[in-house]
């Protein structure tokens, strides 16, 4: 054996209290008060509510814990499934939703104390947290049995209140019910939903935890049932034994119903488990949510300074320091509800990502063989994802705005700190970027397997010499070659407003008819049939559009020079017609055309076009030549996206009729330095062509090719970012 490994001594019954005691705490001291002012009596049912809501993501986060017992953590399980930028926003949210959560157990059991001593809230809040952050900076931790005690003392404590409070319930004080109405139900239990954050802690420890595949999923579920059950029973107490409204916003709930019931005794119990309970979960939240800047720093996503360990206390200093400062601001400067909406806020988007997570390993190509299982699987995913987001929006203003500052942060963190650092992706890109390719195989298969007689229009819309007027016509007949299609040659003139389209202007000159002689003998060669005709018009472009709906043509191929940045952006006449023409465009860097047996397929980061692999196909065909994929990707790619992309570029071959050359994944592009003719596709939109479309330094060395799809073809923005992200 080499190397240490963790002993898996910590059973069910460990299980069970590991997972009660990370939950029970500030949700039910502290938050009956503030949800009742919210829902009303309905209160009870926003427990039950936000309990099973917490199921989803209870049995996601058992599955993913089985699987890699090893790693712990729901930023772990995020960042592996979800990839980086999720991993980013998880680890941020995840480390200021316990954030808050430690400063609401402080803030919130205070006041507890307070009922026996005479002391100012907020300054001994403020003393309590500074004193646990200097707790965890010297190392001193809790141990199992001290947990345990805790947990014991205070369940003790708890249940008594709820038995020995049961039966001066009054029933009266139930009515009415539904105060707010449904809304002001969603609200409470979107509220109290942090009650439930600490139910997959346990998960953290699964390494250490023996029968995993059994121990973890008992223990968390039967630990949420357990705790359900428990905030029901407490919240039903307080409730209805209290007059209607009298606790409404209390800071100590708890407490006045034990007061009333169980007199000063009881009061005193409920004060004892109330300090000891909030004082472990602010410890305990101190001590988990340094971890996480902590872990996001291994993973280089956060600065490497909050990665170290002190020499002397063997903790991660400055990890905890940045945590205790963010919860110090917090006690001082924040209202306890708006710390509770927003602890409960992260927590909502945290789950939901948890519950994406399993998605993505399910359904991706990583190696993950959980001894547990979700059932229901994906519904019950779904159902989770959904229903935290349904109440995210229920909770105000307040933990929306922030709980989207935290994603937007983090994005920007990402993008312009952990991104340059990072070379790893998560399952579920890859399941995207399989999705994306095969949908691109599936258009290219349909177009390669059109059958139909194609027809090209060659729009001549300036003066061209005839070796460049001859490539034009070449390439079509290309395009169309043993394919029964036909071409069409048309030169289109452009006369001022002002001068009437007679007979004058339309009859046929010298260099019409040299024009008409000069394509006839030229077709002769060509093996295919081929027309030609003049237009005189008083807009090109329009007269260009309106011929090839008139023709019905498939294709129009036009001579076009490579714009600058800014004349893609301001516009150029043959924009027009690309976005206006009722088929494809292919526009022609013209450096000649001669037998092209080395055509180049240019990707532009993302799968290739199937109009343009047509086109690329077609002419190597004619030619027998053969198609060389160019596929630029990012600086090392990770392994998981060389393989699908090597599946992809392999089946994408074998539709091709010719003959088929894959590059490597660089950079550059890669392929051969002497390409006889390049294809890519083109952007059809200035802005979208200004912010995607490459623009080469040196000019190109062949012709070039640059296919734009009909609009039926044409993929969005956000489709096309898309593609570029995931290839």
């Amino acid at each position: 054996m080499t190397g240490k490994t963790l002993e898996r001594d910590l059973g069910l019954g460990a299980v069970l209290a590991i997972s009660v005691g990370a939950m029970v705490g500030s949700g039910i001291f502290i938050l009956p008060a503030l949800a009742l002012s919210v829902a009303g009596p309905a209160v009870v049912v926003a427990y039950l509510l936000a309990g099973l809501l917490v199921v989803p993501a209870a049995l996601s986060k058992s599955e993913m814990a089985t699987a890699m017992p090893e790693a712990g953590g729901t930023y772990i399980f995020i960042e592996r499934g979800m990839g980086p930028l999720l991993g980013t926003i998880a680890g941020i949210g995840t480390w200021f939703s316990l954030s808050f959560k430690s400063a609401l157990a402080l803030v919130g059991g205070v006041p507890y104390l307070v009922l026996l001593f005479d002391l100012p809230v907020q300054p001994v809040a403020l003393g309590l947290a500074a004193v646990l952050v200097v707790v965890n900076l010297l190392g001193a931790k809790q141990t199992g049995r001290l947990q345990v005690v805790i947990v014991v003392a205070m369940l003790a404590a708890l249940s008594w209140f709820v038995v020995g409070s049961a039966g001066s319930v009054e029933q009266a004080n139930f009515q009415p019910f539904l105060t707010d109405g449904l809304g002001g139900l969603l609200a409470a239990t979107g509220l109290v939903f942090v009650s439930y954050a600490g139910v997959t802690k346990v998960a953290s420890v699964a390494e250490e935890v023996e029968n995993p595949g059994r121990n973890i999923p008992l223990g968390i579920l039967g630990s949420l049932v357990f705790t359900t059950l428990l905030y029901v029973g407490i919240v039903a107490v307080i409730v209805g034994v209290t007059d209607p409204g009298t606790v409404a916003g209390s800071e100590t709930p708890v407490a006045e119903a034990a007061e009333v019931t169980l007199g000063t005794f009881g009061l005193w119990a409920v004060v004892g488990a109330a300090m000891l309970a909030l004082v472990s979960t602010a410890n305990a939240g101190i001590l988990s949510s340094s971890r996480y800047p902590f872990a996001m720093s291994r993973d280089r996503l956060a600065p490497p300074s909050l990665g170290s360990i002190h020499d002397r206390f063997g903790t991660p200093t400055q990890a905890i320091t940045v945590t205790g400062v963010v919860m110090l601001a917090l006690i001082a400067f924040v209202p306890i509800l708006d710390i509770a909406k927003l602890a409960s806020a992260f927590q909502l988007l945290v789950f939901v990502l948890v519950n994406a997570a399993v998605v993505a390993f399910r359904e991706g190509s990583a190696t993950y063989d959980p001894e547990f299982e979700s059932p229901f699987y994906p519904w019950i995913q779904g159902f989770g994802v959904l229903s935290g987001l349904l109440l995210l929006t229920q909770m105000g203003t307040v933990p929306l705005v922030g709980a989207l500052l935290i994603v937007l942060g983090s994005v920007a963190w990402y993008v312009l700190y952990a991104r340059p650092r990072v070379h790893r992706e998560g399952a579920a890109t890859d399941i995207v970027r399989r999705k994306v390719g095969r949908d691109a195989l599936d258009a290219t298969e349909a177009v390669v397997a059109d059958d139909g007689a194609p027809e090209v229009l060659v729009a001549l819309t300036r003066q061209h010499s005839t070796d460049r007027e001859a490539a034009l016509v070449r390439l079509a007949a290309d395009l169309v070659r043993g394919r029964g299609g036909r071409v069409e040659v048309v030169r289109f003139e452009e006369v001022p407003d002002q001068a009437p389209l007679d007979e004058t202007a339309t009859a046929q000159s010298s260099s019409d008819l040299a024009f008409e002689s000069r394509i006839a003998a030229l077709a002769a060669d060509l093996d295919v049939p081929v027309e030609t005709g003049e237009i005189v018009s008083h807009d090109t472009k329009h007269a260009v559009v309106n011929h090839a709906a008139d023709r019905s043509v498939d294709t129009v191929v036009a001579e076009h020079e490579r714009l600058r940045l800014r004349s893609r952006v301001v516009g150029d006449p043959i924009d027009w017609v690309v976005r206006h023409a009722p088929c494809d465009v292919v526009l022609v860097e013209n450096r000649g055309y001669d037998t092209p047996r080395t055509v180049v397929l240019e990707s532009d980061d993302g799968p290739f076009d199937p109009g343009t692999v047509g086109v690329a196909d077609a002419i190597a065909g004619a030619n027998g030549g053969q198609v060389v994929f160019r596929f630029g990707a990012t600086a090392d790619p990770p392994e998981r996206a060389v393989g699908t992309l090597t599946a992809y570029q392999e089946e994408l071959a074998a539709l091709c009729s010719s003959p088929v050359v894959a590059t490597p994944f660089r950079t550059d592009g890669g392929g051969p330095a002497a390409p006889d003719i390049v294809v890519r596709r083109g952007v059809d939109h200035r802005l979208r062509g200004a912010l995607f479309d490459r623009d080469p330094a040196s000019p190109p060395v062949c012709t070039e090719l640059t296919v734009f799809p009909h609009e039926s073809r044409r993929p969005g923005v956000v489709k096309r970012l898309l593609e570029r992200v995931v290839f």
